[in-house]
């Protein structure tokens, strides 16, 4: 019997090591990844500088952006896109609207006004971040500003 213990805690201390011992993952890579699997015509602006890394692309009938300030724990992945410019007509029935879907059908992303712009956006810092959640922060804010774009400007330019 004793054997048998003894090989279970092998495989279960070989387990907990595999599981201990994550890969980090090249964020910089992953996030190119995912653009390019959605940038139309495989356009892809990008700049790299003190300030982080910086791409923009287009999707549908929106620009996204994402910004990445670093690799490490406490530096940021931000992805937006402009839908509206602002001033806009009956603004109050606008910002209930958008108070609305932020509640109904934004997931991890938001609206918000920057620059006198709505904008569709997520942030995050990248601790502890994956793969499928780099792919999820671009997918989602892309998708809400394309889908969003023209039916909040008809509504309200």
């Amino acid at each position: 019997m004793t054997p048998e213990v003894e090989t279970q805690s092998s495989e279960s201390q070989s387990t907990q090591e595999l599981l201990d011992t994550s890969t980090p993952i090249d964020l910089v890579e992953e996030i190119e990844t995912v653009i390019a699997s959605m940038a139309q015509d495989q356009k892809v602006m990008f700049a790299h500088s003190e300030a982080g890394y910086f791409w923009k692309f287009q999707y549908g009938s929106v620009q996204v952006f994402v910004q990445l300030t670093g690799t490490t724990d406490e530096d940021t992945l931000s992805v937006w896109s402009f839908v509206l410019d602002l001033p806009a007509k009956n603004e109050p029935q606008l910002m209930r609207k958008l108070l609305e879907m932020n509640w109904l059908s934004t997931y991890e992303a938001r609206f918000a006004i920057v620059d006198d712009r709505v904008v569709v956006l997520s942030n995050r810092t990248v601790a502890d971040i994956n793969p499928s959640e780099i792919s999820q922060a671009i997918t989602i804010v892309a998708t809400l500003a394309d889908d969003n774009d023209e039916l909040l400007q008809a509504e309200f330019k």
